[in-house]
């Protein structure tokens, strides 16, 4: 028996699991201190109310025979998709209910969709960039191509025509950087996939962050139906971390090597995924409402004035960021040329404050360090203070 050595590609620690031996470490060294953690982008804020009794309603559902639900069906009921494609139509985008495939995050579905795909294809992310996408791909033995997003292109790394890629991730609004695309930047990677026969997946997990006229989907740029997938999440817009649910769209004429990706998807989801229970579902379809909008507009606004004040403190102190407008993250350059674990030690021995290292994400994340609005307000205020009283007198960028 032998295990798959493209195992043996990835870093030995996730990301996130050195983070957190690191703060466990120095919260057992120092039980005194309050630690406050603005590094992984888990929600803080509860469900909306609408959203929580349409799932209460939902297990009501399966009390009884005549209401009970077994297997749903594998791209989501009819009712949730047809939610979603009224939502894309709010801000202007077509996107059929028979396109949308209901999932359990977009985390799954950014690893999952290269299934579809042959193993010879070769990869092309951005650095910094979000480590599902390259481990996913490492664990299948492909060829991982990189595009430099730097402080020169303000962190939107842009297509190399002498570069040829088969599937291109891209994130905007972006984790970690919080940089998002313009629908002219959109476009010239479309053109480029389309040059390249290439096919992009779009993680518009944050779209929700968008408040200018920033694509809230790559479909409301010309071309994208021929050459992309778009994956959305509600774990950050409807506060579904622990929940999951999520959508993928796969345009139905998206075809490549003489095949229908939306037929191959379904293919592969019903053989892999059981789909999303009904109690989810019906929290999701609620999301999508009117009223269930509205509530989940108030739990945003409250992440993105946390935004605001980590941002506001960083150009109090004059260091250089991305981000912490049109989306949850902040992503800071370390100041007097530290190091970022250096930054994160230095952050957490001297603050008690967590961040995430920004090389974790990347070559081009050395030196820089990633902030997350998604704590509590009180919080979120300490920290910055804590912040700010350590760096006001050492900033030197």
């Amino acid at each position: 028996m032998k295990v798959n050595r493209n195992f043996d590609n990835l870093v030995p620690n996730y990301l996130f699991a050195d983070v957190a031996r690191k703060t466990n470490e120095f919260a057992a060294a120092h039980p005194e201190k309050e630690i406050i953690k603005l590094g992984i982008g888990d929600v803080t804020l509860p469900l909306a109310p609408i959203v929580v009794e349409a799932m209460k309603k939902g297990c009501e559902d399966l009390k009884y025979k005549e209401t009970f639900k077994g297997y749903p069906e594998y791209e989501g009921y009819d009712f949730v998709r047809e939610a979603v494609s009224g939502y894309y139509k709010r801000f202007g985008v077509s996107v059929a209910p028979d396109e949308i495939f209901v999932s359990d995050g977009a985390k799954s579905d950014c690893g999952n969709l290269p299934d579809i795909f042959s193993q010879d294809n070769t990869v092309l992310v951005t650095d910094p960039v979000y480590p599902v996408y390259v481990d996913a791909n490492l664990m299948a033995g492909r060829k991982i191509i990189y595009a430099s997003s730097n402080r020169d292109n303000h962190f939107l790394a842009m297509p190399d025509e002498s570069v040829k890629a088969d599937i291109i991730y891209l994130c905007s609004p972006n984790n970690p950087t919080g940089a998002v695309y313009s629908a002219e930047q959109l476009k010239e990677w479309i053109d480029y996939a389309a040059d390249n026969n290439a096919i992009i997946l779009y993680d518009a997990a944050y779209e929700a962050f968008i408040e200018d006229d920033s694509p809230r989907s790559i479909f409301a740029v010309e071309g994208a139906r021929e050459c992309a997938i778009e994956l959305c999440s509600l774990s950050k817009t409807a506060g579904f971390t622990g929940t999951r649910c999520g959508y993928t769209v796969i345009p139905k004429e998206l075809k490549r090597d003489g095949h229908s990706l939306h037929a191959l998807w379904y293919r592969r989801q019903a053989t892999k995924f059981n789909g999303v229970s009904w109690p989810v579902q019906c929290a999701a379809a609620e999301v999508f409402s009117n009223e269930g909008l509205r509530q989940i507009q108030e739990n945003l606004n409250y992440y993105k004035k946390n935004a605001k004040i980590i941002s506001n403190a960083l150009d109090e102190l004059g260091i250089y960021y991305t981000g912490g407008k049109n989306a949850p993250y902040i992503w800071l350059k370390c100041p007097n040329n530290m190091g970022s674990w250096e930054f994160f030690d230095y952050l957490l021995q001297n603050a008690a404050v967590v961040g995430t290292p920004g090389e974790g994400f990347g070559e081009n994340g050395k030196g820089y360090f990633r902030l997350t609005s998604f704590g509590d307000r009180d919080k979120t205020v300490d920290a910055v203070g804590r912040i700010k009283n350590l760096l006001q007198n050492i900033v030197s960028i």
